[in-house]
């Protein structure tokens, strides 16, 4: 028996307002710089304190990554979980532990870690009161449930605080049989990716940070990236320093880039053009949001000391897909090199400060 699907209006008009609907949500929720006072902690059932800086959960919405804040206090360790989305974690104060498939990594302020795909992980802090630091475990996270959501593959399990040695391990991938078949490519290819994903590196430490100079007027390092090892979703996420009084050179690109003030003051500039735009203000502990092909250039306001940005976009994956689709229009855009080098002045005449961790707050 059959039956006959049918709307009270054509699947044009039906799209049209969908479509129009979502990006109006969009602009009514966008924020430029989301200040740290807009993401207050809340306590959860996994024992953590969680704020909402960029999220569904929250109140503005993303379709790739979101970003969230999270704290634990001495003595609490949270409950063990894992999801089909993976994760990247920057810590920005107090000391602490997290737990990734049974393999315990001690973390400190500006320590990053990536939590992989369908990795069971937990944190906790031990609680010490001999060694007079009671300060709770405070971290960002950068995951990639969003475009998970929007595909239908956005699962999440909590296992409570249940043993490691107790839990499933992570999916099972057939290696494939032999033969030139296209379902044996498949297995094969697919094996192949989810081996060199479940290799990747895990950690680095603040400790083993070298911030090299750029032609953009900044010093800057990976903290998570393909290049020194981590196999993730695309999340990409680097640190750069700005000199004191000095600003990085202006650029555009597509999709969303978020910078995480690790330290310092000053302000950014987005615009359509490279004039004209506005000047955001921002603080330690805020979200710079730069929404997709603004021109946009960052400035250190500070005269003495240096500002610390955390940049965090999905380059590798999303952007690059894009700049494939949009091919041979340019979508990563620079001002020639004069200009930039102009703009960015002569990084070599500044006196750069020893690497100090970061406190909080």
């Amino acid at each position: 028996m059959s039956t006959k699907t049918t709307t009270s209006v054509t699947h044009y008009h039906v799209q049209k307002s969908r479509r129009k609907k979502f990006v109006e949500d969009w602009r009514q929720n966008w924020r430029t710089i989301v200040r740290v006072e807009d993401a207050p902690l809340v306590p959860t059932e996994r024992g953590s304190r969680v704020g909402v800086y960029v999220g569904a959960d929250g109140d503005r919405q993303t379709r790739t990554m979101d970003a969230l804040v999270h704290e634990i206090d001495p003595g609490v360790t949270t409950t063990v979980h894992r999801h089909s989305w993976d994760a990247m974690v920057l810590v920005v104060g107090g000391t602490g532990w997290f737990e990734i498939d049974g393999e315990r990594i001690e973390v400190g302020p500006g320590d990053s870690l990536h939590l992989p795909t369908w990795a069971w992980h937990r944190a906790g802090v031990d609680e010490d009161p001999a060694a007079g630091d009671m300060s709770p475990l405070r971290y960002m996270t950068f995951s990639s449930e969003p475009m998970l959501e929007t595909m239908g593959m956005s699962v999440l399990e909590d296992a409570g605080h249940a043993e490691f040695a107790t839990l499933p391990p992570r999916p099972p991938v057939a290696e494939g049989a032999p033969g030139d078949d296209p379902y044996a490519r498949r297995l094969r290819r697919v094996a192949r990716q989810q081996q060199e994903r479940r290799s990747g590196r895990l950690h680095t430490s603040w400790d083993d940070l070298e911030l090299l100079n750029t032609p953009r007027g900044t010093r800057t390092t990976f903290l998570l990236d393909k290049a020194i090892g981590y196999q993730a979703s695309g999340i990409t996420m680097a640190m750069f320093e700005i000199g004191p009084g000095r600003r990085q050179s202006m650029h555009r690109h597509p999709g969303e880039a978020w910078l995480y003030v690790l330290d310092g003051t000053g302000h950014s500039y987005e615009g359509t053009e490279p004039e004209g735009g506005r000047d955001y203000p921002w603080k330690k502990g805020d979200l710079i949001v730069v929404d997709h092909f603004l021109w946009h250039q960052h400035f250190n306001d500070d005269p003495d000391n240096t500002a610390k940005v955390v940049r965090i976009h999905m380059f590798d994956s999303l952007l690059e897909t894009m700049r494939v689709l949009a091919d041979p229009l340019v979508l990563f855009e620079e001002p020639p090199d004069h200009i930039r080098d102009q703009q960015a002045g002569d990084v070599s005449t500044i006196e750069w400060p020893a690497l100090q961790r970061p406190t909080w707050p």
